[in-house]
């Protein structure tokens, strides 16, 4: 075999299947053992977007340093589909290994020199050991689960606890599964040397730690604030965020008659997904919806309507690639300046930029509770990514004592104090810009305003003329500049700022943004760091762009929108922020994001050796 330095507990394996074939259960399978024996371990699935035929990938990284983002290369592939063999075996790293399926003899085309190859003939097997054929095509995948526990020294006892949980209330299915992945742990054993020098070995890393995707967190932090009421329309990659919440509402949305309190629809399209959820907040129950660009791009009309009219509604927005129909199963961070600025007209929306499914669970429930305190819409930015991916993080926690912010609401009583004072609905009487509103029905004579996405004075009442007009569009101003002190702050990593430069980043670019960090402090460049977790920038984002002489601003796709976000509504000086860009579909690397920061550093030590 081609030499391979050891490495342990920190390597790269890629499964490269056909879709549609049950692969997904068995690499997951491969996942969850890695995270049982306490390391972490961070999987993107890369899959086609039509429903079966086209290859697949599933890329798990194992390391015990804490690194969650993806990094360049492959040092085990483990290739079992024709179709995309020629470049599977050329994506693995030199000195690396390739599983195959030998059941059929590998053509010359497929033979680098640089590489060890790994035999298992898994069909052969299969065919033998099974006679249902669709039993066959299923532990083809366990089976080469089997072989890899054997490769990388995986506890076997893992892997059939695992089997067993997946299976309670099955049992008949276990037997057949633990016997595939034996025969190919036995096959290993019997025909290789043993373990390969990429191998894991037990941790402690991730005592307390969970393994969740964000859309299922989404969906969740839904129910814990309170949500009763979600209109959806099915789109990649934000489905499954009304379907865990659907899912959790079973659950727990139980009244004490035994019956369902919740209400989910799935509209006719996004248009009116959106409109059925404003509708529902107007009407006072908590409500949301969940899309992805194009579906963004039809719900602009009643982004424009709920700020406008200052209705509260909860929008998450799963990113994907775009325009159009772009890439609907790859990863980018392109919906920011539409979402920010959603509507025709002057328009300004509240996001908030989740890293993780625990800030997913969290930032989805503060975003009912920022909704309703300002009285507009609030979008929680995700990606395909954190949406769709299972990622470790700390476990989800929940403040029972927390009660839920319905903001500036008039009560029946608080209506009646008001005497025969006139109720306002947009008279900005504490000077923030934020109203008071009271809910439909609320008292029978008193309270009542007519909403409407019409220009109207601070009674509700119907005007085109200009002053009142501009007195509402300043206060709308001015409700956004409150929201700076509502939002989450940034995340500062140096609060000291000693650095010449600064690194900013947002969302899923944050853990390869980290890990980048350290790669390029190793080679002597140090750089002070801020996580952008929402929008509108406070005080801070500025006082750390001020504080140093270039700052990089990663981002996940082309036209750097989070830093055209910064030189709009900060004035930032465009020569200071130094866009690090990445928008191929698939997730940002550690090494993507130090190689362009050495470059764009290279270039301005010439410039000012030039200049000297």
């Amino acid at each position: 075999m081609v030499g391979l330095e050891t490495k342990i507990n920190d390597f790269v394996v890629k499964f490269a299947n056909v879709n549609g074939t049950g692969s997904a259960s068995a690499n997951l399978l491969f996942t969850k053992s890695i995270f049982r024996m306490g390391l972490y371990v961070s999987p993107k699935n890369f899959f086609p977007s039509n429903i079966q035929g086209l290859p697949t990938w599933y890329e798990v990284r194992v390391n015990d340093k804490g690194y969650l983002g993806r990094r360049d290369g492959v040092d085990l592939m483990v290739a079992v589909n024709a179709q995309s063999l020629l470049a599977d075996v050329q994506s693995v790293k030199p000195g690396g290994y390739l599983l195959y399926d030998s059941t059929k003899m590998l053509h010359s085309d497929y033979i680098r020199e640089d590489i060890n190859y790994i035999g298992v003939p898994l069909m052969e097997m299969c065919n033998k050991e099974f006679t249902d054929p669709r039993q066959r095509l299923l532990f083809k995948n366990i089976m080469y689960v089997g072989a890899l526990s054997a490769l990388l020294d995986i506890e076997f006892s893992v892997l059939e606890d695992l089997i067993k949980e997946q299976f309670a209330g099955k049992e008949k299915l276990i037997a057949p599964n633990i016997k595939a992945l034996t025969l190919g742990s036995d096959y290993i054993k019997a025909n290789y040397k043993f373990p390969l020098h990429i191998r894991v070995e037990r941790r402690d890393l991730t005592k307390n730690m969970i393994m969740m995707e964000g859309n299922a967190a989404c969906g969740l932090g839904a129910v814990y604030a309170g949500a009763t009421f979600a209109a959806w329309y099915p789109i990649t990659p934000s489905t499954s965020v009304a379907e865990a919440f659907n899912d959790y509402c079973e659950e727990f949305r139980i009244a004490e008659d035994g019956k369902h309190n919740y209400a989910i629809v799935q509209a006719e399209d996004e248009l009116a997904a959106i409109g059925m959820a404003i509708g529902a907040n107007w009407n006072g129950a908590r409500s949301f919806t969940a899309t992805s660009g194009p579906g963004l791009s039809l719900m602009n009309e009643f982004l424009g309507l709920a700020y406008y009219a200052e209705v509260p509604v909860v929008l998450v927005d799963v990113q994907r690639t775009g325009p159009s129909t772009g890439m609907p199963t790859r990863v980018q961070q392109s919906d920011v300046m539409e979402a920010a600025y959603a509507s025709h007209g002057d328009t300004k929306h509240i996001l908030l930029f989740p890293s993780t499914p625990k800030e997913c669970f969290e930032m989805t429930a503060d975003a009912f509770d920022l909704a309703e305190q300002l009285q507009t819409p609030v979008m929680v930015m995700t990606d395909l990514d954190l949406g769709m991916n299972d990622h470790v993080c700390e476990g989800l926690v929940w403040d029972e004592n927390r009660k839920f912010k319905r903001g500036k609401v008039l009560t029946a009583e608080d209506l009646d104090k008001l005497g025969s004072e006139r109720y306002g609905r947009y008279l900005d009487v504490d000077r923030d810009g934020i109203t008071y509103r009271t809910i439909p029905g609320t008292h029978p004579t008193k309270g009542a305003y007519v909403t409407r996405g019409t220009s109207r004075d601070e009674y509700a009442t119907y005007t085109e003329e200009g002053p009142p007009y501009e007195r509402n569009m300043e206060r709308l101003i001015r409700k956004f500049e409150t929201a700076k002190s509502y939002v989450p702050a940034p995340q500062v990593y140096h609060p000291e700022n000693e650095a010449d430069f600064g690194i900013i980043f947002y969302g899923t670019s944050t853990q390869s943004a980290e890990e980048a960090m350290d790669l390029l402090k190793e080679k002597g460049v140090h750089l002070d760091a801020l996580r952008i977790k929402s929008f509108p920038f406070n005080k801070t984002v500025e006082d750390f762009i001020d504080a140093h002489d270039k700052v990089f601003v990663v981002e996940q796709n082309r036209d750097a929108q989070l830093r055209s976000l910064m030189l709009i509504e900060l004035g930032s000086p465009s020569k200071k922020l130094i866009p690090i860009l990445n928008y191929e579909g698939l997730p940002i690397t550690a090494d993507l994001i130090m190689q362009k920061i050495e470059k764009k550093l290279s270039r301005t030590r010439k410039k000012a050796t030039k200049l000297q």
